[in-house]
């Protein structure tokens, strides 16, 4: 396979290991389990740790099975180089720890997951000052921003309630002002978005979802697409500014998180997430359209109050998503109307299995008010859109009839 001829997403995915020489002929990147890495030379050995030629020093801080991830990732997501963690939060928490200084300002979507809003809130007792604003609309992103502001992060969709970022105007904001733009492109992949489109820095992803997409590895990845100049970010370290500015970045987050912090991916995992990644747009095509078929159904039962899906037209950022995203994605949520028990509701279901994980090839659901976002209270749940009765539901694969019926025989037991 050429690097030089074109190919599509899921042809570059299936055969980007091949590009560079593999042992036997494997066909999939071996797993190298090793944590350490030997050299005949040892001033080669001193070379490599002082970054003037390429290898490995340590499995904290590199692996060549995780090395072949990332190159996977950074080609999905058109990018310049790409950092694995152990888990997506390892990958968000490496931003703090690798980029923010006391005094800094974040500038951050109030509609967010809620570990993400939890590691905020950490953060903001830390020195770090942090704006929660409805990324829904730029000006009021724009009315946050303080001359201490170093980032604007924001989700694509929001989890569990589906809110849409202004991602194009948020974009060309953070790029007049010089500010860093993160998105966090987990709801969406890859496939279906690539925030280099409107102008993001950098791109988390949690690989734990639907990259992995099998629910058997945790995973989190940052990418840096290219977009942004560090030459205007004014916490890089002198150390980190030996190469070309546009590595500058990820060479400080390598450092500072990945090898000071240790939140390292493994091999194992790696591997798993790599050939799950293989079949990704498949994937996502199926659960895109299981996902529609249903929020239409339950749209139209008299006894669901709302759903939250970004492919319904009643949604108010329906023509953004149309307009940014190939399609609407996997994750829909729901409210039941007064009267009917949602525990109740979801113990009907037969197919439909009470799980907290989303982007698995099985349909998960789950009681958001109750459990992920049971910590933050209920004044910030109000806040936020999230009522008691809400359910978020990750599409799987299943057959769309068979789906559609687990959901009409529990709604008809109410």
């Amino acid at each position: 396979m050429s690097d030089k001829k074109h190919y599509g997403f899921t042809t570059t995915i299936l055969h980007g290991d091949r590009q560079k020489a593999i042992e036997h002929g494997s066909l999939h990147r071996p797993i190298h389990t090793s944590v350490a890495f030997g050299y005949r030379d040892a001033r080669q050995l001193a070379s490599v740790f002082q970054g003037k030629e390429p290898g490995f020093r340590y499995g904290r801080q590199g692996n060549p099975t995780v090395s072949a991830l990332e190159d996977k990732i950074s080609k999905m997501e058109d990018g310049i180089a790409s950092l694995c963690f152990a888990t997506g939060m390892g990958a968000i928490g490496a931003v703090f720890q690798a980029l923010l200084r006391a005094g800094d300002h974040v500038v951050s979507s109030s509609f967010l997951f809620g570990n993400t809003n939890s590691l905020w809130q950490t953060v903001a007792g830390q020195g770090v000052g942090v704006a929660f604003v409805d990324a829904t609309d730029a000006e009021r992103v724009a009315a946050a921003i303080t001359p201490a502001t170093r980032i604007v992060f924001v989700e694509t969709i929001a989890n569990p309630r589906t809110q849409i970022a202004d991602l194009k105007r948020i974009g060309e904001l953070c790029q007049a002002r010089g500010i860093l733009y993160i998105v966090d492109n987990t709801m969406t992949t890859p496939y279906l978005f690539r925030p280099k489109a409107v102008l993001a820095g950098l791109v988390v992803n949690a690989l734990t979802k639907s990259i992995g997409g099998h629910g058997n590895a945790l995973g989190g990845s940052l990418t840096d697409t290219g977009v942004y100049d560090w030459s205007r970010y004014p916490n890089i370290f002198d150390n980190y500014k030996k190469a070309a500015p546009a590595q500058w970045g990820i060479a400080q987050i390598r450092a500072k998180a990945l090898r000071d912090f240790g939140a390292s991916l493994g091999p194992e995992a790696a591997h798993h997430i790599a050939v799950g990644a293989e079949t990704l747009a498949l994937r996502m095509e199926r659960t895109s359209a299981n996902a529609l078929a249903l929020a239409r159904m339950l749209e139209a039962d008299e006894r669901v109050a709302a759903v939250h899906y970004p492919g319904l037209a009643s949604h108010p950022q329906h023509a953004i998503a149309g307009e940014l995203f190939r399609s609407f994605g996997s994750l829909l949520s729901f409210e039941l109307k007064d009267g009917i028990d949602c525990f109740d509701f979801l113990n009907r279901l037969q197919l439909a299995i009470p799980a907290s994980n989303l982007g698995d090839t099985r349909t998960l659901v789950i009681p958001v008010a109750h459990t992920i976002f049971y910590e933050m209270g209920a004044e910030r749940r109000a806040s936020m859109g999230i009522a008691e009765s809400l359910i978020r539901v990750s599409v799987g694969i299943e057959d769309t009839a068979d789906l559609l019926d687990d959901f009409r025989a529990a709604l008809a037991g109410a």
